[in-house]
């Protein structure tokens, strides 16, 4: 099981069902990759001074941060989608496996935990930004707190979606991820970078919306657990994957990014394919083999056509990996 509240606690809750804005999105990993290479793509203005709002603070910079620590898989990854790999002095804390059009850059970065630094590794970095996926990173038990951090010169950010406070949350929408990854562009001065990520995101949306690969097909989006499973609710980044593809959700009922369920509404439900969470904490394959093995669950329908499409965590909480899950996604359905 994961050591981390998961997004459900930390990551969750956060995000109110919203009709998505297929606005669109394609070739995703390839421009995705060449932003990540494009080191130099800096944005205009990067003397001026930083201020944007982030879950109710401020957060300051005399000039873009060019010693930043990443904590958390999702943030490590919104700086690589737009090249900041140079100025990054550290991150911790990976989900499963960095995306291939980023690892290059990943390994040219020192890894201080495998899970959140604690305090003083932090401060031997000597950072002028930390940036994290959920608020957890900045308790007392792991970063300490943003206001002692700002006491040191330390900004920090914390994505909108993962925000301590609920209230300051974002609906989920891909309008909102590509807001976030403004906010990179920002701290970083990598607007441009930024923007490209964006339409790249868009278009690609646009083209997954064209080919429509999930209509007319039920989806249940399993993240963890067997004795209750926790599935993909009607209010984060598993909606907005089967949204983008036209899937129908088969928990669409439940409010939440992640939401607990039972068995016997599985079965109820009896969707025609199966998403598997493929996470370090929690792989797909034991989710898979627990389905097979089970004598009522096994005659699913999914289960029986072996219908099963693995996505790694990563691609499934709002950020720059989502696209790449509703890619997978229809690819799968495409079949």
């Amino acid at each position: 099981m994961r050591t981390l509240v998961k997004f459900s606690a930390v990551k969750s809750t956060a995000v109110k069902s919203t009709a998505v804005k297929l606005t669109a999105v394609a070739g995703v990993a390839a421009v995705l990759a060449l932003s990540a290479c494009s080191s130099n793509d800096a944005a205009t203005g990067t003397d001026a001074a930083i201020s944007l709002e982030n879950c109710g603070q401020t957060v300051t910079l005399a000039e873009p941060a060019t010693a930043a620590v990443t904590v958390n898989q999702g943030a490590t990854e919104s700086a690589l989608a737009i090249g900041a790999q140079k100025q990054l002095v550290g991150t911790a804390y990976l989900d499963d496996a960095i995306a291939p059009q980023w690892a290059d850059a990943y390994r040219s970065i020192e890894v201080l935990s495998d899970k959140y630094p604690d305090r003083e590794q932090l401060l031997q970095k000597r950072p002028d930004l930390v940036t994290a996926s959920y608020s957890s990173a900045f308790d007392d038990k792991a970063l300490g707190s943003r206001q002692s951090l700002a006491g040191l010169d330390i900004a920090t950010y914390v994505s909108p979606f993962g925000c301590a406070d609920t209230s300051k949350r974002p609906a989920p929408s891909w309008d909102a991820i590509a807001a976030e990854i403004d906010d990179y562009g920002v701290l970083f001065g990598r607007a441009d970078a930024a923007t490209k990520v964006n339409t790249t995101m868009r278009t690609t949306l646009a083209e997954l919306a064209t080919r429509n690969a999930g209509a007319g097909t039920s989806v249940m989006w399993w993240d963890a657990q067997t004795d209750s499973p926790s599935v993909g609710g009607r209010d984060g980044g598993p909606q907005l994957v089967m949204d983008a593809v036209g899937a129908t959700n088969a928990f669409a009922q439940l409010s939440g990014n992640w939401a607990t369920t039972g068995w016997e509404s599985v079965l109820k439900a009896d969707p025609d394919v199966i998403v598997l969470i493929d996470a370090d904490w929690d792989p797909a394959q034991a989710k898979r083999a627990y389905l097979e093995s089970d004598p009522a669950l096994r005659d699913l329908t999914a289960v029986r056509n072996q219908a099963f499409v693995v996505i790694p965590f990563s691609e499934s909480t709002p950020g720059a990996r989502l696209i790449d899950g509703a890619t997978r996604l229809s690819a799968a359905l495409a079949k």
